[in-house]
C-alpha cells in the first residue's frame, strides 16, 4: 500500500511525519494518539511525580518514534527532558590523536532514547524503561535545547 505523509512542524518545534498523529497503539481504529502540548512540561511533570510519591530524584526523558531523511527505520528520539542536559558539548576538547573538536556536541538524549527504544517494543506495553550506568549533567534541560534555528537548517 502507497502511504502518503506529511513533513510539518508542529507547535512544539518538532519536524515530524504526520504532525506526530499516531495511529498504531491507539485504543480503537477510530482513535489517534497526540503528543504531548509541552513536552517538556510532561517530563517535568512525571520527574515530580516520581519524587512525590516513591522519594525518586530521577531525571526523566519523554520519546517519540521518528524517520530520519535518507535514512530506514524508525528510532525513539527525545521530545521531552527533565533534570539533566540534552547535549554534551566537545567542542574545544581534543580527540584520541589531540585534534581539537570544533563540531561535536552530542545529543545525549536522543541516543539515550533510542537505547531505550530497544526495550519498548511497540508491540509489548512497555511504557518506561529505567538506563542505568550513564553519567548525565544534571541540570534543568529541556528538550527544546534539541531543536535547531531555523536560520542553521540546511533543508529550510
Amino acid at each position: 500500500m502507497d502511504q502518503k505523509h506529511l513533513i510539518v512542524e508542529t507547535r512544539q518545534g518538532l519536524v515530524c511525519a504526520n504532525a506526530g498523529v499516531d495511529e498504531s497503539n491507539s485504543l480503537d481504529d477510530s482513535t489517534v494518539i497526540l503528543l504531548p502540548e509541552d513536552p517538556d512540561a510532561s517530563a517535568e511533570r512525571l520527574r515530580g511525580e516520581l519524587r512525590d510519591r516513591h522519594g525518586l530524584d530521577l531525571p526523566v526523558l519523554v520519546t517519540d518514534t521518528f524517520g530520519r531523511p535518507w535514512r530506514e527505520g524508525l528510532v525513539e528520539v527525545a521530545i521531552g527532558v527533565a533534570g539533566f542536559s540534552p547535549l554534551d558539548d566537545f567542542r574545544g576538547k581534543r580527540d584520541l590523536t589531540g585534534r581539537e573538536l570544533h563540531h561535536t556536541v552530542v545529543a545525549i538524549a536522543d541516543e539515550l532514547a533510542a537505547a531505550a527504544g530497544l526495550l519498548m517494543e511497540k508491540d509489548r506495553g512497555i511504557p518506561a524503561v529505567l538506563v542505568r550506568g550513564y553519567p548525565l549533567r544534571r541540570r534543568a534541560g529541556r528538550a527544546t535545547e534539541l531543536l535547531r534555528e531555523p536560520s542553521k537548517d540546511l533543508f529550510r
